[in-house]
């Protein structure tokens, strides 16, 4: 081998890399530790938001010592940037994909225009975005021209308005206006982007990381590590609409004539005589409605808005109160048109508006009416904030102060003044929820523009109302289309279950390569070790993030590397064999097993670099380690077991057998006629084939995951075992029928899946579903089990929700659209590869048909054992993955075979197909040997590598199976048969 020199420095220089690479990983680890143990002497579990508590210390320590010199050559705060990223699955957090509203954007871009046409074009646009994968700007100007008429873009009433008038008049056609609004539309995405940035950098998590996909108008979000998922949820989706309104005065009678008119109209809407009549005391409203109500007898009767409000308590400037169970339904009411008639003149646009709770545990919110105007604007909106900053009231409360620019200055003197006169309150309102509503004593109103948000609030509520603020108000709504939480303590379990199976499968293959290959099998396991450091070397280098399914994708990296050292130590006992010496055996064993070595691997790339494109989250985490692990197994196996090897046989009387005295005669002399039975092979897949395919499309089918089907998926673990039948009829009844439970892993460990409310986005149905789940749950945990343990929980959380999945419909769409693209794609990138390389359609043909084959028959046992394997069998995203690593080993096994026919056949000749017999026969020992190393590899993580693993690696090992099979029994001979006129008229020699 040349440049030895050359490669030596190269390897050192690249182990040296890779550990100094890693070296901060374990120092921010080790520094993390320490400021967990600090916290958690400090901050008991008893105290209240112990978990936020210790967070906010934890951070406070880091960033006490995050300066500090580290063995001379780094600090914390350099070590925590420059360590390995580790995925949610790993380490907790929250990912989420957010949908920015174009429809919002193109509301705004026209002003809220009320124009018949524009709004008709909007409705129609969304009723054609449930079926259809153009984006939805496309979907707007084909609804636009279908029905406009008359009507155009251009016009006044939709984008020739003040706003764009720099840009878009009178005279343009639509052709010319839709690119300006295409242009506007992005523009918008990008300042969503940017706003999410700044809020996301100021909510304190390590390793945040938010990128665009394409034009679809989404944003991917990832928050490792964070542990307070409600507040990153609501930080993520809020859209942060300051607004300040004037509120009513309280004792103005013309609300009081409202309600009543309204209660009466409602009573001729609704059914009353299904509404149960409260029991209460006498009505404090009473008194208030007093010289309206002379003639009516309200407390004896069933009104369905009297029987619900009370009169907001003095000095609030709240107009009404209500218990918080009853606010869904009187907003419901209020905003019924039939009773926003009934408004007097007076007050005929009034706005009502619910307070934000103070705490969880509020029972009564205050209902607020805010003097509005027929186009529904506030009095100063959070634009003319120019900064915000979190502090502390003057009775050392958290508190939000802030300052407004000159146009913003002007207009709030106006605002408190006029509060001051009229004895109103200021309503301070943040995305439709009163935060505040204090009333100005200051004659002339407050000047300069300052002013501070006071109320009960926590410190890390002001820090987030402060941040959002800064960073501005999102352009269009965020909608939260796909979530996955995973809690901090099923990622530490992830991480111990992961490396447990990584170490066990690596102790194995070392342990088989020595035994198998003796003292050969010692330098390929050297080769091997270093293969494992260059992998998370350059997965840091990188900034890649290692998920658990990264970690399988490692493991399987073992079995490939072992797989190119079988090749290698094969082929090396075959030239020795024919007799030649020990130097020139191994020169041309590395050489004749390069070939296939190459094509195994780059097909398996191919698979890989597929995946990579079309997944997403914790499977592109696969795709990248195994990508990185193809490219460092073959520098290992090539370059070092190489140099090994050949170090050894330079020194005086140095034998190298590459087997021991239990395997040298294994698969010697094996000389079976595979052709021959390729018929009975033919039945039996035929009749395996067969049976899946009438498994998939007329029998059972497959178990689809929220991921292809959309809703939501909740894994629960509690303290004792119970039934999961039980509990999915408890949960039918709460949340319709569809709902799914089953055991996952032990059985004190559920998951719950359920299409409740699918369509329907926003934080407030997800905390209705998480209140409804704890409601009908609670019986089954320990006494005392608040909800905040339930959804929340600490480190070393042992019950409740510990990980939990929400895929909206439009998004499961695209991940199946993804996932039969990328199976498709992958079969196609192959064929064409091998036509490439071999020269002759009938070989892609072969591999193509046995890797069919090989994904039918796995889809087929997963149809028919779904509902009987005591482990998750559905079918989501990790399970593609599985596919289109079954296909790259499936091809690997196969293209391993093909070409030492077309080695054998380019030295012999076909010879009427006997020489395909041959060239079988000799890679059974390679064959046999990798599949049997691989299956032990999978079989060691399907076993130790945790719950969310193992139908990921059930898919893989029946995979394994299958393709080592079809590729003897299915791709050779197809081969052969569409080749057989040829061979055996002896046109191809």
């Amino acid at each position: 081998m040349q440049n030895k020199g050359l490669i030596k420095l190269f390897a050192f220089l690249f182990g040296l890399v890779s550990i100094y690479q890693l070296s901060y990983t374990f120092i921010a680890s080790k520094i993390e530790r320490d400021a967990e143990v600090y916290a958690a002497n400090q901050i008991s579990e008893a105290e209240e938001n112990y978990v936020s508590k210790r967070e906010e210390l934890e951070v406070r320590y880091l960033d006490s010592i995050g300066s500090n010199p580290i063995l001379g050559y780094t600090s914390y705060d350099e070590a925590k940037k420059k360590e390995l990223n580790k995925g949610l699955d790993l380490k907790g957090g929250i990912n989420v994909t957010l949908q920015i509203s174009v429809k919002d954007i193109l509301k705004g871009l026209a002003n809220n225009s009320k124009s018949p046409v524009f709004n008709k074009a909007l409705a129609d646009a969304d009723a054609a975005s449930k079926s259809s994968d153009d984006t939805y700007v496309d979907l707007f100007f084909d609804a636009f021209d279908n029905i406009k008429g008359d009507s155009k873009l251009a016009s006044p009433e939709v984008f020739a308005n003040k706003g764009l008038s720099d840009e878009i008049n009178f005279q343009m056609t639509d052709d010319e206006v839709k690119p300006i609004i295409r242009r506007k539309i992005d523009e918008s995405i990008v300042s969503a982007f940017e706003v999410l940035r700044e809020r996301i950098d100021g909510f304190g998590v390590t390793q945040p990381n938010i990128q665009r996909e394409g034009n679809s108008g989404r944003i991917l979000v990832e928050l490792p590590g964070a542990r307070d998922i409600a507040r990153a949820q609501e930080l993520l989706s809020s859209t942060a609409q300051l607004e300040f309104w004037e509120t009513y005065e309280q004792n103005n009678p013309s609300f009081g004539n409202f309600i009543v008119a309204a209660n009466e109209r409602l009573k001729s809407i609704i059914d009353t005589d299904e509404v149960e009549e409260p029991v209460k005391e006498e009505s404090e409203l009473d008194s208030l409605l007093s010289d309206a109500t002379d003639s009516l007898d309200l407390a004896s009767q069933v009104n369905p808005l009297y029987d619900l409000l009370l009169p907001a308590n003095p000095g609030t400037n709240a107009m009404f109160r209500a218990a918080i169970q009853d606010t869904a339904k009187i907003g419901q009411y209020l905003r019924m048109p039939e009773i926003q008639r009934l408004l007097p003149a007076d007050i005929q646009f009034t706005k009502f508006l619910w307070e934000r709770p103070s705490t969880d545990n509020v029972e009564v919110l205050n209902l607020y009416a805010l003097k509005s105007n027929r186009s529904n604007t506030p009095r100063i909106s959070g634009d003319v904030v120019s900064d915000a900053r979190d502090t502390y009231d003057q009775f050392s409360k958290p508190a939000v102060s802030m300052s407004m620019n000159s146009r913003g200055a002007k207009e709030w003197q106006k605002l408190t003044s006029d509060a001051n006169i009229n004895n109103t309150g200021i309503a301070v309102v943040l995305d439709n929820k009163v935060y505040t509503a204090p009333g100005c004593s200051v004659v002339g109103g407050i000047s300069g523009g300052g002013t501070e948000i006071t109320g009960t609030f926590t410190v890390d509520e002001t820090k987030d109302i402060a941040n959002v603020l800064r960073a501005g108000k999102l352009p269009a709504k965020a909608e939260i289309i796909q979530s996955n939480v995973v809690g901090p303590s099923l990622g530490q379990e992830a991480i111990d279950s992961g490396f447990m199976s990584f170490l066990i499968a690596m102790a194995v293959v070392l342990v088989w390569m020595v035994f198998y290959y003796g003292k050969a099998g010692i330098f390929a396991d050297v080769a091997l070790l270093l293969n494992i450091l260059l992998i998370f070397g350059v997965l840091t280098s990188l900034s890649a993030v290692l998920t658990l399914p990264g970690i399988a994708g490692i493991v399987l990296t073992i079995g490939m590397s072992v797989d190119a050292n079988v090749l290698i130590f094969e082929r090396i006992k075959e030239e020795l064999a024919r007799g030649k010496g020990k130097s020139q055996a191994v020169s041309d064993g590395f050489g004749n097993a390069l070939s296939s070595i190459l094509d195994a691997n780059i097909t398996t790339g191919l698979t890989a670099l597929i995946l990579f494109l079309f997944g997403t989250g914790p499977i592109k985490g696969f795709a990248t380690t195994l990508l990185i692990g193809i490219l460092t197994s073959l520098f290992t196996a090539i370059f070092i077991t190489r140099l090994l090897v050949d170090w050894y046989l330079s020194g005086k009387g140095r034998s190298l057998d590459f087997s021991t005295a239990l395997t040298k005669n294994l698969f010697k002399n094996i000389n079976i006629n595979f052709l021959s039975k390729r018929k009975i092979a033919y039945v039996i897949s035929f009749i395996l084939v067969a049976t899946s395919f009438i498994s998939l499309f007329f029998g059972p089918g497959l178990q689809q995951g929220v991921d292809f089907v959309g809703g939501r998926s909740y894994q629960v673990r509690f303290e004792k075992e119970v039934s999961p039948s039980e509990i999915a009829s408890e949960l039918n009844t709460v949340f319709g029928s569809g709902t799914n439970v089953k055991t996952y892993g032990e059985a004190n460990q559920i998951k719950i899946t359920t299409p409740y409310k699918v369509d329907v986005e926003g934080v407030e149905v997800d905390n209705e579903i998480q209140d409804k789940l704890f409601t009908s749950l609670q019986k089954y945990l320990p006494d005392g089990t608040s909800m905040e343990d339930f959804i929340v929980g600490s480190d070393d959380k042992a019950i409740g929700v510990m990980q939990s999945i929400k895929v909206g419909p439009t998004i499961a769409d695209d991940i199946k659209k993804n996932a039969f693209l990328a199976i498709i794609g992958s079969l196609a990138v192959v064929f064409l590869y091998i036509l490439l390389r071999f020269r002759k359609w009938q070989f892609s043909l072969g591999a193509v048909t046995a890797v069919f084959h090989d994904v039918m028959i796995v889809l087929g046992i997963f149809s028919l054992t779904g509902k009987i394997m005591p482990f998750n069998m559905e079918i989501d995203q990790a399970f593609i993955a599985a596919i289109l690593t079954v296909i790259g080993y499936s091809l690997n096994d196969t293209v391993v075979v093909f070409d030492r026919i077309r080695e054998i056949v380019n030295e012999r000749g076909w010879k009427g197909g006997d020489n395909i017999n041959t060239a079988v026969n000799s890679t059974l020992g390679r064959t046999l040997n990798t599949s049997l190393t691989t299956l032990v590899v999978l079989l060691t993580i399907f076993v130790f590598g945790g719950e969310s693993l193992r139908g990921f690696m059930f898919a893989m090992i029946v995979g394994v199976v299958v393709g080592t099979y079809s590729s003897v029994f299915i791709a050779t001979p197809v081969m052969f048969d569409t080749m057989k006129k040829k061979l055996l008229s002896g046109k191809e020699s």
